[in-house]
C-alpha cells in the first residue's frame, strides 16, 4: 500500500467514528470532506465540490421540488386516501403498503426519485393515522432502494452490467430486463416481512410535540374537549331542529363543528346557532366522551366509533385546533364572540376560553372577551393561515404551532403534467437524469404551481451537503487505487473455494464497497475482477457480474445512499438507528440474494 493509500483508509474510518459518535451534524461531515481531501492532496480542488453539481445530488434537489409541488396541490392527499382506507390504522398494513407501492415504483424509475415523490404522501400518511414518521419512512427507505433491483433499468449498477460484461475483449451474452426480477420480488417481499414483524424492535419511536401536534397538546390542557366524535341522526328524529335551540353546549358543553347536509349532499363546517338539525344528517362535535355519550342518548344519534364521512375533512393534515390570545390593541375587547359574528368573520369554530385559571366552555358566545383571553379555535388550517394573512395582525395572536398550510388545488393538473413531462423526458429523451427532473421543477417555478421561496424551502439542504461531501470520498478512494487494492487483496486472500462461497465473498465485498464509494463506482471496479475470479474458480462469470449488480443496493448500515440521506431529516433517524436497523436488513438480503441464486440460477 502506498502513503496516499493508507491516508485514505484514514479519513474513512474519521469519517465513520464522525457518524457513529455524532461529534457534528452529518451535514458538516459532508462539508469537512469538502475541505480535508484537498488539503490532504487526495482529491484536487477542482473535484472537492464537484458532489454538489453532480448528477445524483442535482436529480434529488429537482425531484424534491417536484415532490413539493405534487403535495402544494393536494395530489399527495389522493395517493394518501386509497392507502389509509385500505390500511387503517394498522401500522404493520401501512407499512406494507407503502412500502411495497415504492419498490415497484422503484423498479422502473430511480429509486431515489421514488422515494422523494413518496415521501410527502408518507408524512401525510403518518399524521393523520398517528403512527410516528419514523415508524415509516426507513421500510419506504431501503424498500425503494430494494426496488432498483428487480428489472435491469431499476438502479445505475444494473444498468451498467450489460456493458461492463467483457471477457477476453469479447461480450458476454447480455441479461434481459427481467433475469433478475425473481430475486429482487423476493428480497422485496423479504425487508416488507421484516419490518412488518420486527419493525418494533428495530425501528425508532420518535415522541414529542412535533409528533403530536398542536392539536393533542391542546386536548390535554383542555381536559374537557377529549376528542372529536361523529354521530349520525337517525330517520327517527324528530325534526328538522334548529341548532340553537338544541342548547347542545350550555347543556353538554359540547360544540357542533361540522354538519353534513346528506339529503342536500352539503357539508357545513361552521354551524351557525341557525342551522338545522334533520335526519339523516352527519355531525362532528368535540367534548367530553362521557358528555357526547350522553347527549347520543337524550337525542338518540347513533354515535360511531370513528370519523367516516369527514374523515378526509378533520385529518390532522387538514384540520385542528389552535390558540389565539385576544391582544391588547384588537378590536374584539368588550365585545362577545356573538356581537363581532366571529365565525362568520374568521370562519373557524370557537370551542372554549381560558381566562386567569378558569376556563369557559358553555355561554362563550355572550362572555365578553377580556385583553389576554385565550381563544381555543378549531378549523381547516387553511382557515388559520388566511386569518394569519388576511386580518389585522392584532386582533388575534396565535400561541400554538400553525400547521398545515394553503393547498392549491387549481394548481394539481399542472403540476402532474410537469411530473410527466419530467419522466417523459427520463425515459425518452436520453439526456442526463438531472438535466429531465429539473425541467420538471422549473416548470412548476414558472407555472406558479411552487414559489421560487418555497422551492427553495422544500430542499432539504443538509442531505445536499452531505452527499455532496461523500462524493469526494468515493473519488478519493478510486483515484488512489484503494478500492481496487482492498477487493484484489480480499479475492486473493480467500483463493480457490467453492463457487457459491466465491459468489458469497463478492457479495460482502461489494455490500462494504457500496458503504464508502458510489453503488456505480464500486461496479466498475468490481464487475471486471470478479468476472475473472470466477472464471479461474470454474464458475459463470456472468453470475458474479450480477452478483455485484445486487449487491451494489445491499446498502443499509450508514446513511450514505442517497435514499437514506434523504429521510435521515424527515425521520429524525440517527446513525446508530440505520446501524440498527441495517445490519440485519444486511444480512438478511445477502441470505434471500444467495438462496434465489443458488436454488433457482446456478
Amino acid at each position: 500500500m502506498t502513503g496516499e493509500m493508507y491516508l485514505t483508509m484514514g479519513v474513512l474510518v474519521f469519517v465513520i467514528l464522525l457518524f457513529v459518535f455524532e461529534w457534528v451534524r452529518v451535514d458538516v461531515v459532508g462539508i469537512m470532506m469538502m475541505v480535508l481531501l484537498p488539503i490532504l492532496g487526495l482529491i484536487s480542488g477542482d473535484q472537492a465540490f464537484i458532489g454538489l453539481s453532480s448528477n445524483a445530488v442535482v436529480s434529488i434537489i429537482a425531484v424534491i421540488i417536484i415532490g413539493g409541488g405534487l403535495d402544494k396541490t393536494g395530489v399527495m392527499n389522493q395517493v394518501a386516501g386509497p392507502i389509509i382506507k385500505i390500511a387503517g390504522k394498522s401500522e404493520k398494513k401501512i407499512i406494507a403498503l407503502i412500502s411495497g407501492t415504492v419498490g415497484i415504483i422503484s423498479s422502473m424509475m430511480q429509486n431515489i426519485g421514488a422515494a422523494a415523490l413518496f415521501l410527502p404522501a408518507t408524512k401525510r400518511i403518518s399524521k393523520r393515522v398517528g403512527i410516528p414518521v419514523s415508524r415509516i419512512l426507513m421500510p419506504m427507505g431501503f424498500c425503494a432502494i430494494i426496488g432498483g433491483t428487480i428489472t435491469l433499468v431499476g438502479a445505475s449498477p444494473t444498468i451498467l452490467l450489460n456493458d461492463l460484461m467483457v471477457l477476453g475483449g469479447e461480450k458476454l451474452e447480455p441479461f434481459g430486463l427481467f433475469t433478475q426480477t425473481p430475486i429482487g420480488l423476493c428480497l422485496l417481499v423479504s425487508a416488507i416481512l421484516y419490518f412488518m414483524f420486527l419493525g418494533r424492535f428495530v425501528l425508532p419511536v420518535k415522541e414529542g410535540e412535533e409528533d403530536k401536534g398542536a392539536t393533542l397538546t391542546l386536548m390535554e390542557e383542555y381536559r374537557h374537549l377529549e376528542s372529536t366524535f361523529e354521530l349520525h341522526i337517525p330517520d327517527t328524529f324528530e325534526g328538522p331542529k334548529v341548532l340553537g335551540e338544541m342548547a347542545i353546549r350550555p347543556t353538554y358543553l359540547v360544540t357542533v363543528v361540522a354538519i353534513a347536509k346528506n339529503v342536500e349532499k352539503d357539508k357545513i363546517f361552521v354551524p351557525r346557532t341557525s342551522d338545522t338539525l334533520a335526519p339523516g344528517d352527519d355531525i362532528v362535535v368535540v367534548g367530553n366522551r362521557e358528555n357526547v355519550e350522553q347527549m347520543a342518548a337524550d337525542f338518540k344519534f347513533i354515535l360511531k366509533n370513528e370519523l367516516e364521512e369527514f374523515a378526509e375533512s378533520f385529518a390532522r393534515t387538514n384540520a385542528g385546533m389552535l390558540e389565539a390570545v385576544v391582544s391588547p390593541r384588537s378590536e374584539l375587547i368588550g365585545k362577545s364572540i356573538s356581537e363581532v359574528s366571529f365565525k362568520q368573520r374568521f370562519q373557524v369554530n370557537p370551542l372554549a376560553v381560558f381566562r386567569g385559571d378558569k376556563i369557559f366552555y358553555g355561554g362563550i358566545t355572550q362572555l365578553k372577551l377580556l385583553m389576554g383571553d385565550a381563544i381555543l379555535l378549531q378549523g381547516p388550517w387553511e382557515k388559520f393561515h388566511l386569518i394569519k394573512e388576511r386580518h389585522n395582525p392584532h386582533e388575534l395572536v396565535f400561541s400554538s404551532p400553525l400547521e398545515g398550510e394553503v393547498l392549491r388545488p387549481d394548481k394539481a393538473k399542472l403540476a402532474v403534467l410537469w411530473l410527466a413531462i419530467a419522466l417523459g423526458l427520463v425515459m425518452f429523451s436520453g439526456m442526463k437524469l438531472s438535466v429531465c427532473l429539473m425541467a420538471g421543477a422549473l416548470g412548476m417555478v414558472v407555472t406558479r404551481v411552487l414559489s421560487v421561496d418555497e422551492a427553495y424551502h422544500a430542499v432539504d439542504w443538509m442531505t445536499v451537503f452531505l452527499l455532496g461531501g461523500l462524493i469526494p470520498l468515493g473519488i478519493a478512494f478510486e483515484q488512489t487505487g484503494t478500492a481496487a487494492y482492498i477487493a484484489q487483496a480480499v479475492l486473493n486472500f480467500i483463493g480457490n473455494v467453492p463457487f457459491i462461497v466465491l459468489l458469497v465473498v463478492i457479495g460482502i465485498m461489494t455490500s462494504f464497497f457500496t458503504l464508502v464509494v458510489s453503488n456505480v463506482g464500486a461496479t466498475v471496479l468490481l464487475v471486471p475482477l470478479c468476472m475473472n475470479m470466477a472464471v479461474m474458480a470454474g464458475g459463470d462469470p456472468r453470475m458474479a457480474a450480477l452478483v455485484v449488480g445486487l449487491s451494489a443496493s445491499n446498502t443499509f448500515i450508514l446513511p450514505t445512499h442517497q435514499v437514506n440521506a434523504l429521510v435521515m431529516r424527515p425521520g429524525g433517524y440517527r446513525t446508530v438507528d440505520y446501524t440498527k436497523a441495517g445490519a440485519v436488513m444486511t444480512v438478511l438480503f445477502m441470505v434471500v440474494m444467495m438462496t434465489v441464486i443458488y436454488l433457482f440460477y446456478l
